[in-house]
């Protein structure tokens, strides 16, 4: 089975920013991992291109080389909102309807935007943007709060940080939890951020170091065998309920819930590809309580059950 094949679209002065959310993710491998992902760049004019950085990037493929790319992605456009190329919008709705997955970091929505490719679907971009995109697309609908919206087909992310959420959970759906987990930990990042967080903290005031939820997320991690409500997390955290989740928020775009909802559901992700254990027992483990509880959690999630999900990625 040949790598999926990822071109990144790029146009001067492109973003070394966003170029380098797809570049990292889709274009280095985990060490002992066979590459699943070839990685490339191309644009409507090869030759030296100059970046948002000073440095200008030799590009040596032209259009013609999204004729043969599972995975398009635009890496922002600059400045947002220009007028792209009628070459390049025709380029991209060709790779569309051959069946190509298109994908926008960051400013690139106005791009997709522009070749039609979000005509009444829901999308997001960088918060400072969102009005700008709004205004000129009205035919799409702009969600300014979350991360990231995938279609399958399409999809946007928010700024740069978002960009590499987006870039995850394209992995996790192409080969699972697990691999996507071994891309994020050589990136030193956290493995899973929900597209449905909200895209920066309701109030912009850095916590301070005694403030960090991070000793607290790690200890639930830890114990998610366990029942941990909201009261226990807040005794744990020396904290009222209501200020928890409101650190929650602050912190992470989110409520502890929530939160707590994902990680059991990656956790499950990773024992369905790693092993054999029954879904009864992959339910207690993660604090789901019964294989019934994990199915209906699965099913609104992830769009499948656990049975299948572990045909389409078991490693076992």
């Amino acid at each position: 089975m040949h790598p999926h094949r990822v071109m990144a679209l790029l146009n001067p002065p492109q973003s070394h920013f966003e170029l380098s959310c797809a570049t990292e993710v889709f274009g280095t491998a985990p060490q002992d991992e066979p590459p699943r992902y070839s990685f490339g760049i191309c644009a409507e004019h090869p030759g030296p291109m100059p970046t948002t950085a000073g440095y200008a990037m030799l590009i040596d493929a032209g259009l013609e080389a999204l004729e043969q790319a599972d995975t398009v992605i635009v890496p922002g456009w600059q400045p947002p909102g220009a007028p792209a190329p009628p070459a390049v919008t025709a380029a991209l709705r060709t790779a569309h309807r051959r069946g190509a997955r298109i994908v926008a970091i960051c400013t690139g929505a106005f791009v997709l935007a522009q070749a039609g490719l979000l005509d009444g679907r829901r999308a997001t971009t960088h918060w400072r943007d969102t009005a700008r995109l709004a205004a000129a697309f009205p035919e799409v609908h702009i969600d300014q709060d979350v991360l990231f919206v995938d279609h399958g087909d399409v999809a946007t992310s928010a700024g740069t940080g978002a960009g590499i959420d987006l870039c995850l959970h394209l992995v996790r759906s192409d080969h699972g939890t697990a691999y996507a987990a071994q891309i994020a930990r050589n990136m030193v990042l956290p493995p899973h951020r929900e597209g449905s967080q909200l895209q920066y903290a309701a109030q912009p005031t850095p916590a301070k170091a005694d403030e960090s939820l991070a000793p607290l997320l790690e200890w639930a991690t830890s114990r998610l065998d366990t029942r941990l409500t909201l009261d226990r997390l807040a005794e744990r955290a020396g904290l009222s309920s209501r200020t928890l989740a409101r650190r929650f928020t602050e912190q992470l775009g989110t409520s502890p819930g929530q939160w707590l909802l994902g990680q059991r559901i990656d956790a499950a992700r990773v024992l369905l590809e790693q092993t054999d254990l029954p879904v009864e027992a992959i339910a207690t483990r993660v604090g789901l309580t019964s294989a019934v509880n994990l199915r209906r959690r699965f099913r609104a999630h992830l769009g499948t059950t656990p049975g299948a999900y572990r045909r389409t990625f078991s490693q076992t």
